[in-house]
C-alpha cells in the first residue's frame, strides 16, 4: 500500500472529510423519508433511528480499520479482493456497492422532484431529474476539492434548515401546541417491537452514506489519523439531529399526516403556525437532498475508477481529465444510469433496494476485517476488537429478514446484470487510457508512520 502512487489528487483534510460524511449522511433521509418512517413506526420514529444508528456504528468500526489500513479508492471491493483472493467476489461486492450508489442517486433525484420542488416551481420528473443529475455530474467533474467545498456550503445550509425546524417546534410547544403522547404511539395492530424493528430498515437508509467515504480515502490527507475521527464524529452528529427531528415531527403532526407527505418537514414547519415562506424552507430541503446526491455520486464514480484500476472493470473507466484529474468516464456513466432509474423507479422501493445492496457489502466488509486481522502493514492504523464486526454481522442478518419480496426481486435482477457485466468485461481490451500520463504533478503519498 505504501508503494502505491495515486493519479487522484489529495485535496481533502480532516474537516472537509467530516463535512463530506456528515453531508452524505445528514440530509435526504430526514428531509425525504421522515413521512415514510412515520408510516412504519407511528409516533415512535425516534426509536428505530436509535437502533439504526447503533447498527451503523458497528459496521463503521470495520470501515475505520480497513480504510486506515488500506487507503485506496475502491473501498469495499478492494477489501474483498484482498481478503478473499477472488476477482469474482471482489467484483460482486464492488458491484453491490456501485448499485447501491447509483440506485440511491436515482432515488434522491425522485425525492428532489417532490413537494419541496413543487413549492417553488412544479416540474415533471422526466425533465427535472436528468437536469438535476447533469448539474451534479458537472460539479463532480470539476474536482474533489471543489466538490467537497460545495458539500461544505450545502451541509451548512441543510443543517441550518434542521435547526430552524427544531426552533419553530420549540416555539410552538411553548405556546401549548403539539402532543407529546404521540411519541409512544405505534400503527394500529402493530406491537412496539414489530414497529421499531420494521422501521429500522428504512431508518438505516438515513445513515447509509458513511461507507462512501472509503472510496475517497486515496484523496484524503493523513487518512490514518483523520478518518476515524471524521467518521464517528459525523455519525454521532447525524444521529443526534435525526432523533431530535423525529421527536419534533411526531409532536407536531399525527403519524398518518406525516406518512402522506412527500415533503414532511415542510408540513411540520407549517403546523407550527410560524410565518416562514414555504419556498424558503423548500429551498433548504432541496439543497440537503442535492448534497447527499452529490456525495453519493462522487462515491459511485470513484468506486468505478477504483475497480477499474484493480482490473475488475475495463480500464477505460480509469480515464481522468488531464488537468482536473477526475475520473470523467466513470462520472458520466454513473450519472446516466442514475437518470434511468429516476425515470423508472419509486422512492421507497429504491431506498430499500439501496439498503439491501449495502447489507451485502457490509457483510463482506465485516467478514473481511476479521480475515485481515492477521495481515500486517508498515504503518499505524485504527483497530477494533473482533467482537465488533461479529455484532455487526448479526445486525445485518436481522435487517435482511425485514426486506420485502419486491426489493429482493429488483436486487436479484440487477445482480444478474452484474454477473453478465463481469464476464463481458473479461473480453474487453484492458489498455490503460492514462498510460501516457506522468506523475510529475501528482502529490506524494502520506509518509509512512512508524509502528
Amino acid at each position: 500500500m505504501t508503494e502505491h502512487r495515486s493519479r487522484l489528487k489529495k485535496g481533502m483534510g480532516g474537516f472537509l472529510l467530516f463535512a463530506f460524511i456528515l453531508g452524505d449522511v445528514l440530509g435526504a433521509g430526514v428531509y425525504a423519508l421522515s413521512g415514510r418512517l412515520a408510516g412504519e413506526a407511528g409516533g415512535m420514529t425516534w426509536a428505530p433511528i436509535i437502533v439504526a444508528l447503533l447498527m451503523a456504528l458497528l459496521t463503521a468500526g470495520s470501515y475505520a480499520e480497513l480504510v486506515t489500513k488500506y487507503p485506496r479508492a475502491g473501498g469495499a471491493a478492494v477489501f474483498a479482493q484482498r481478503a478473499y483472493k477472488s476477482p469474482v467476489v471482489a467484483f460482486l461486492v464492488g458491484y453491490c456497492m456501485l448499485s447501491a450508489g447509483i440506485v440511491s442517486v436515482g432515488a434522491l433525484a425522485i425525492a428532489f422532484t417532490g413537494d419541496y420542488l413543487s413549492a417553488i416551481m412544479p416540474v415533471a420528473v422526466p425533465i427535472a431529474a436528468p437536469i438535476f443529475l447533469a448539474i451534479l455530474a458537472l460539479i463532480n467533474l470539476r474536482g474533489i476539492r471543489e466538490s467537497v467545498r460545495t458539500n461544505l456550503v450545502m451541509t451548512i445550509i441543510e443543517t441550518s434548515g434542521l435547526v430552524l425546524v427544531l426552533v419553530v417546534v420549540a416555539m410552538a410547544m411553548g405556546d401549548g401546541m403539539g402532543d407529546t403522547s404521540r411519541l409512544m404511539e405505534t400503527p394500529d395492530g402493530v406491537g412496539t417491537a414489530g414497529a421499531v424493528l420494521g422501521a429500522a430498515l428504512l431508518a438505516f437508509y438515513s445513515f447509509v452514506g458513511f461507507e462512501t467515504s472509503a472510496n475517497v480515502a486515496e484523496e484524503v490527507k493523513d487518512v490514518t489519523r483523520v478518518y476515524p475521527r471524521a467518521l464517528f464524529g459525523a455519525l454521532f452528529v447525524a444521529g443526534t439531529v435525526y432523533v431530535l427531528i423525529a421527536l419534533a415531527s411526531s409532536i407536531m403532526l399525527p403519524p398518518d399526516k406525516l406518512a402522506e407527505s412527500t415533503g414532511p418537514l415542510l408540513d411540520v414547519v407549517g403546523a407550527t403556525g410560524v410565518a416562514i415562506p414555504s419556498w424558503l424552507f423548500s429551498t433548504i430541503a432541496l439543497v440537503a437532498i442535492a448534497n447527499t446526491a452529490l456525495m453519493t455520486s462522487i462515491m459511485s464514480s470513484r468506486l468505478v475508477y477504483g475497480m477499474a484500476d484493480q482490473g475488475i472493470l475495463p480500464r477505460i473507466f480509469t480515464a481522468v481529465l488531464p488537468n482536473r484529474r477526475t475520473p470523467w468516464v466513470a462520472i458520466v456513466v454513473t450519472a446516466a444510469l442514475s437518470a434511468v432509474l429516476a425515470l423508472a423507479g419509486e422512492l421507497q422501493l429504491l431506498a430499500e433496494a439501496v439498503v439491501l445492496f449495502l447489507l451485502f457489502v457490509f457483510i463482506s466488509t465485516n467478514l473481511a476485517v476479521l480475515v485481515l486481522k492477521k495481515d500486517r502493514v508498515a504503518h499505524r492504523h485504527f483497530s477494533i476488537p473482533s467482537f465488533v464486526p461479529v455484532l455487526a454481522l448479526g445486525s445485518c442478518a436481522v435487517l435482511l429478514t425485514q426486506q420485502a419480496a419486491e426489493v429482493w426481486l429488483l436486487a436479484g435482477g440487477l445482480l444478474v446484470v452484474g454477473v453478465v457485466i463481469y464476464f463481458v468485461a473479461q473480453k474487453v481490451d484492458t489498455k490503460d487510457p492514462n498510460e501516457d500520463l506522468t506523475y510529475a504533478d501528482v502529490e506524494d503519498e502520506d509518509p509512512v508512520l512508524p509502528n
